[in-house]
């Protein structure tokens, strides 16, 4: 995908229904990697309102198979860490809570993100929006409990939250 293409500013669900779909395929996959469901969202096109589209991405991110999940999760950098492109801007966005943690924070985070990481064998996936460094290592944590099939559903929850947001980023004006 072309990180650095976009949507003209302003344009939201009209340019959506209406782009050709390459536009809508790129501009999709920086909301969410997972082929499954950029095709799933796109061919749902037009969609009447915003919520029908949402509740599409909904849908689309519950269906997800084991390789459309380990697809997505693997566009998302680890809490604190920097992506590149507009994803990446949209994760920093997301983890602006973050960005002042100090050292003995931001370690302790490392260190959950790894065991998070052996126990589950992908990223710790977490809609980071609004949400500080301790909190964000206190969820963390709190999910190393869970057996697999409950942090599946966790995840999927959590990627639902955050395909919304960057949705609605991308109707968005450029300036959000």
């Amino acid at each position: 995908m072309d990180g650095s293409r976009s949507k003209p500013a302003g344009h939201g669900l009209d340019w959506l229904n209406a782009a050709p779909d390459a536009d809508i395929r790129a501009a999709l996959s920086a909301c969410c990697a997972a082929d499954s469901w950029v095709s799933r969202v796109g061919g749902g096109r037009p969609y009447p309102d915003e919520d029908a589209l949402y509740a599409a991405s909904a849908a689309a991110t519950a269906a997800l198979d084991d390789a459309g999940l380990d697809q997505a999760l693997a566009a998302h950098p680890r809490i604190g860490e920097r992506a590149a492109g507009r994803d990446g801007a949209w994760s920093r966005q997301e983890q602006a809570g973050v960005a002042g943690a100090g050292d003995v924070l931001m370690g302790q985070l490392a260190a959950a993100n790894a065991a998070y990481e052996q126990r589950f064998r992908h990223v710790y996936l977490v809609c980071a929006t609004g949400r500080s460094a301790a909190e964000l290592l206190a969820v963390c944590r709190s999910r190393l409990g869970n057996d697999l099939a409950t942090e599946r559903q966790v995840v999927l929850g959590e990627l639902a939250k955050i395909n919304q947001l960057r949705l609605r980023k991308l109707l968005a004006p450029e300036s959000s």
